[in-house]
């Protein structure tokens, strides 16, 4: 049966951090992209700096939505933001209201990320054990190599990493709360200044045994390493993010049995009961286009 996905705005796929044009052997949001189009939908993948501040990943998206606005006619856009690309959406819902119809958080750090915060501690001598900060830098970087691309944008890594901590996303959302649940691990508002508000991610479900053939990707296995330091949301998070630090605006699910990256595209060896995440992307879209977005 042929889906209908054409949303009133074009949509706008907002990558993280790291977010190069592959991951791996995969473009990334290349499938999702492809089903969102063949299911009727106008889409645009922005490219943002591949490590920087929220601030500045916000203004390359704010000027690259005016170019999208000028070459289609369109009034406003729908923005589906992954990771850190969701702070990037944020940003600019809460600047330019009159521009977007939509953020949809994907993953998103909404909260900070305790990975990040542990990540960051490492970097600086004395804060943790340095047999502890070495396994953990060491693992970090083993991850960035399986990620490939390169894009001639301003890149600061530090930036990107303080700016998805705890502390700093703190005081990102003091300036910019559009969203926010008013406690923890609840719902946001769906509608502020006319911009309406959605998230959905997953957690890392089971034993690494009972994870089936994904277990083998490389990826998969880091983000299943990376859990270990997460000490507020143990056992329920992704890899990267939290579950409840993901939640923004109307949550349609947080605890999909996908892992941060498996929330972009399947690795191709999908585990017992999973779902397919291009499929919820194209639900999304559906969603968007009977709210008239």
């Amino acid at each position: 049966m042929q889906r209908n996905a054409a949303t009133y705005h074009p949509i706008l796929l907002v990558h993280g951090l790291f977010g190069f044009d592959r991951i791996s052997n995969f473009e990334l949001f290349h499938d999702i992209k492809q089903a969102l189009r063949n299911a009727g939908a106008r889409v645009f993948v922005p490219y943002l700096s591949a490590a920087h501040s929220n601030e500045t990943r916000g203004e390359q998206l704010l000027a690259q939505i005016k170019r999208v606005l000028q070459g289609t006619g369109a009034t406003k856009v729908n923005l589906i933001g992954h990771s850190q690309g969701a702070l990037a959406a944020r940003y600019a819902g809460a600047v330019a209201p009159e521009s977007v119809a939509s953020v949809t958080s994907v993953s998103g750090p909404n909260h900070g990320s305790e990975l990040a915060d542990f990540l960051r501690k490492a970097l600086i001598p004395g804060h943790l054990p340095e047999h502890i900060a070495e396994t953990v830098a060491t693992l970090f970087a083993d991850f960035l190599a399986l990620l490939g691309g390169h894009r001639q944008l301003p890149q600061d890594a530090l930036a990107a990493l303080n700016a998805l901590t705890s502390e700093s996303v703190d005081a990102f959302n003091g300036k910019y709360p559009q969203g926010l649940p008013k406690t923890r691990g609840g719902q946001g508002s769906e509608l502020e200044n006319g911009v309406r508000y959605y998230s959905w991610s997953g957690t890392l479900q089971g034993s690494l045994l009972e994870g089936g053939l994904k277990t083998i990707h490389p990826l998969h296995n880091c983000l299943r390493a990376f859990s270990r330091y997460f000490v507020n949301e143990a056992e329920q998070n992704d890899g990267m993010v939290g579950r409840y630090s993901s939640h923004l605006g109307t949550v349609i699910r947080s605890d999909y049995p996908l892992d941060h990256l498996e929330t972009l595209r399947q690795t191709g060896l999908a585990a017992k009961h999973s779902f397919d995440p291009v499929d919820l992307y194209v639900q999304h879209a559906e969603r968007l286009k009977k709210a008239g977005l």
